[in-house]
This record gives C-alpha cells, structure tokens and sequence, in this order.
C-alpha cells in the first residue's frame, strides 16, 4: 500500500511505515503529491518500498534510504545515476543540518504571494498524528512561526501535542514526521557511516571494545614491555556537541592510538549515548559511570594500570563532561582511586553569558558560530528552539533572575580574563529578563552540566590541569576562566593557548583534513601528558 499526502484529502488511518511523499512519480498521483521540501529549485519527497522509505529527487539521480524496519534509526545509502557526493548534499539539505532556527529551515516553500507580504503569517501544513502512530488528519493552517515544541522527547521538533494527538509544522523536518530519526542522528550517520572503523588492532597496539558499567568503551592498550609491571592511562571523552561523532570514528580512534603509542598508556575511550536518544544528564552519567568503573582496583589491575597514575581528558563537549567528572570524583567521600590529572580541550564549560569577547568575536567563526553552540545546549538540555534568542542576549541572566544572582560572581569575565582577551568588548547584562527560562531549563545552572560554575570549595579538590584553547573559537573564554577560577582555588594549571588555530582542530590530522593546526595542538598537548602523568 502506497499512499500520498494531498493537502485537500485527509488519509484517514494509514500506518507510517506506509506513507510517503513523491513528486516524481506518473500521473495522477503527481497532481496530488505534497512536496515539503526543495533541492535546487525541484521538489524532493519519499517513496516506499519493501518496508523502506527512499528519498528520491524527480529525475532519480540520487537515491536514499533511510530505514524505518524494526524501529532501528539506521539509514542506507544507495548511489543512482548520481554521484555519493551529490547524494550526500541532498540528504544534508533535506535534513537541514545545524540550521539557524531563526530562519525558515532548509527547502521549506514559501507562503504563496512571497516573503515579507504585511501582516501574512507563513503558511504551514499540520500533519496529525495519533498516540498509536497512525496518520489522523491533516489540515492546512497558517501561523506565523513554527509550533511550540512539546514534552515528548522521542521525536525531537517543533511540534506540540493537542489532545492527545502530536501537530507537525512544515517547517519541521520530514523526517521527524515519519519518525525515523531526528536531523543530528541523520549528521552523525553521515560522519560514522563513511569514518567508523571496527575494532581491529594492529600490530603495535590492542584494540578492544568493552562495556563498563553498562557504558560501551573502547579500550586502547600498547604491548607489554620487558621489566614493565604497570602503565599510565587516560579517560578520554570525545566532543562533538553531546550529540555528534564516536569513540570510533577514524578521528578519535586515530587520536587515542597515537596517544596509546606515544604515551605507552593504556587510553580508554567513553562511547557515551548522545542526542536525541537521550538528553542531559544522561552523557554525565554514562561518563562518570564508565570512569568510576574504571578506577575499580580490580579493574585497574585487569587492564595493569598504575592507580596513580590516571588522567581524564576531553575536547569541546567531551572537554565538559571530563570536567563536570572530575568535579563528581572529587566530592566522592567512598572513592580511593581518583585521576591525577585532568586535560580539557578547548572545553565548552558554561551556559550562562553567551556574549563573553570570545562569544562576541568569533559569533560566525565557521565550525561552531555562536548559534550553533546555543543550538546544542538547547539540544542537550531538550529544551525549545525558541529560546534560542533570549539565551543569546543573555535573558536567562538578568539582573531580575533571582536564580542566577549567586552565580554571577563566578562567572564575571571582566576580572577572569586577561586584557588581551578582552580587548574593547563590553559585558551584555539584561536589566530584566525571563526568570521562566530557568524555570523551564534548570540545568542552565547545574554544575554538571556547566561546571564553570562549581563553587571554590569544589574547584579546590581537582587535580592538576590542563586546558588548550583556540583565538578562533567561541569557547575560548570559557577554558581561560576555568583556569583563572581553578588558579585562584589553588590549583596548578597549564593554560595552553594557540592564536592561530580554531575550535575542533586537534583532531584534524589525517587525510584530508590533515591541518597544520591539529598536529601543533595534539603534540602540545600529548607532550604535557607525557611530562606530567
């Protein structure tokens, strides 16, 4: 059974596996398709079959499929006429990857009589669909911007829920619609799909895949040596916002392989559960649950660890969940093992000033602009796109918010950061702002979640640290104020800065994107491991 959105016929009961959308099917079905979205200027829709639903442009010269069998959010891809890469662009448009949610998403049709009419609300066509998953209705309504977003975190979006049944705009991702996936699962397919590598060793060091407390790990360990009783090892949380990348993919697998080899280490690598599947606090907890397993006596001596000799180590959002670790580790009266070290690359560390220098300098640095970043911690925290505004002109801190008032002394960058840092840039301080907006994402202000923002008592238990940060990165002022808290508490810090690299770049160093950049700051930083683990 094969059926076809028509904004003028409702489907009645049809199960979802069954419904597609296809503008390039033979007449009379053509007249009555719906397409949602565009790729250069041609519709593009689904089409079913076998229990699949391909992604067709008109003419067929890309294919995709994205599985919708067993409930697995898998996707195939299958190259027709036209080349992956083309294949490849298609499915990153139709997902409207990282798109700024203050735009219309990516190949949404505009209202008939064009953009910018006074006073004509966009339109948007509702789709409803029942608590069973069947298709109920759809009716064709205006509003002016995209629906509120619900509850249900199973199918992220903007949608809301209205007795009982869930209401899809336009602008919302078919894909959301159909419920195979959601548009960061679609991007980290595409980056695990064509980089993930199985656990295979080599000849120099074992590769090995295991689960620690019901985390998946992946565990690196070099060749015994003559006279060599026990080795180093590293904790290391890979970044990729909480919702992007893998413990192995080729770019961290080649990472924690070079450091395994260089450092003679045994280098465990946390494959933590990302958004959507989860939302915080469950990266924290998968991570700190991996990391306390791993400092079992019993365990260390498994693997021949030396317990005092253990680091965690993360970048960007692994950067985050390494720190907000430690801090956990810390305040663990019932713990005898804890890390020697921490190293924090480039870290995002706190959710409460989106406008330090480092914010305002390099808002459309490419690799993470500004909205970008406020789009992840709005993932993470499964919180509505709508917010995204308020965040980045820092409402949710105003001097009317009572729930950030204790907060603020710990996080004033005028006096954290160094003048060259911050240069002629002012602080953007609401005098009122929407208190509702913690009310609603209270773990803005959980140190778990930002530990920027841990009390002196706690910064005062961590161990020696490193961090690495980037001129070119939004987050840059994020890991010099982590620094100058955790100095002032009475830590030993290495502060390492590069003023010509930028955010993501330590694991750039294979073909091709083998950049000059990731091998300056993966050195850097392996060499302080090496003198100081």
């Amino acid at each position: 059974m094969t059926a076809f959105i028509s904004p003028s016929q409702p489907l009645g009961s049809v199960e979802k596996s069954k419904l597609c959308l296809d503008t390039g099917v033979p007449a009379p079905c053509r007249q009555r398709a719906a397409p949602l979205h565009l790729w250069k200027g041609k519709p593009v829709g689904f089409a079913c079959g076998s229990g699949r639903c391909r992604l067709l442009c008109p003419r067929r010269t890309t294919q995709m499929l994205l599985s919708a069998q067993g409930g697995q959010r898998d996707a195939g891809l299958a190259a027709g006429e036209g080349s992956q890469k083309e294949a490849l662009q298609l499915l990153v448009a139709f997902a409207g990857l990282a798109h700024d949610p203050s735009r219309p998403g990516p190949g949404v049709p505009a209202a008939r009589g064009g953009p910018g009419a006074a006073g004509e609300p966009r339109r948007s066509r509702r789709f409803v669909v029942g608590a069973e998953g069947r298709v109920a209705s759809i009716a064709d309504t205006r509003v002016c911007s995209g629906l509120e977003r619900g509850p249900i975190s199973a199918v992220p979006g903007r949608y809301r829920i209205r007795e009982g049944k869930m209401e899809l705009g336009s602008d919302c991702h078919l894909i959301h619609y159909l419920r195979l996936s959601h548009h960061l699962i679609v991007l980290n397919y595409l980056i695990c799909t064509f980089d993930k590598l199985k656990s295979v060793s080599s000849e120099d060091i074992n590769i090995t895949d295991a689960i620690f407390d019901g985390v998946e790990v992946r565990v690196f360990e070099p060749p015994a040596k003559r006279d060599e009783r026990l080795k180093r090892s590293v904790v290391y949380i890979h970044g990729g916002g909480w919702a992007l990348a893998s413990a192995r993919t080729s770019l961290y697998n080649n990472l924690c392989r070079i450091m395994a080899e260089s450092l003679n280490a045994v280098v465990v690598s946390v494959e933590y559960r990302l958004v959507p599947e989860v939302c915080f606090p469950e990266q924290f907890h998968d991570a700190f649950r991996a990391t306390k397993h791993f400092l079992q006596p019993d365990v260390l001596a498994e693997y021949s660890v030396d317990p005092s000799r253990i680091a965690i180590s993360g970048d960007s959002a692994g950067g985050n969940l390494a720190a907000a670790v430690c801090q956990q580790l810390s305040k663990d009266e019932h713990l005898t093992i804890r890390p020697k070290l921490q190293a924090l690359i480039y870290p995002v560390l706190q959710a409460f000033d989106f406008n330090t220098p480092s914010y305002q300098q390099n808002m459309n640095m490419p690799v993470l602009p500004r909205y970008v970043m406020i789009n992840y911690w709005i993932d993470y925290f499964n919180g509505n796109y709508d917010l995204a505004h308020s965040l980045l002109i820092n409402n949710h801190t105003a001097l009317d918010v009572g729930q950030a008032v204790s907060f603020r002394g710990r996080l004033n960058w005028t006096s954290l950061l160094p003048s060259s840092f911050k240069k002629n840039y002012k602080p953007v301080i609401q005098t009122t702002g929407k208190a509702e907006i913690i009310q609603e994402i209270p773990a803005l202000l959980d140190v778990r979640a930002v530990p920027l923002l841990a009390e002196n008592e706690t910064l005062q238990l961590q161990p020696k640290t490193y961090i690495l940060t980037c001129e070119n990165d939004v987050l840059r002022d994020d890991g010099v104020m982590y620094a100058k808290r955790l100095e002032n508490a009475g830590v030993e810090v290495t502060l390492d800065h590069f003023d010509d690299c930028f955010h993501g770049c330590m694991i750039f160093t294979i073909w091709p994107t083998d950049f000059s950049a990731g091998i300056q700051t993966r050195n850097s930083y392996i060499k302080w491991l090496d003198e100081n683990l």
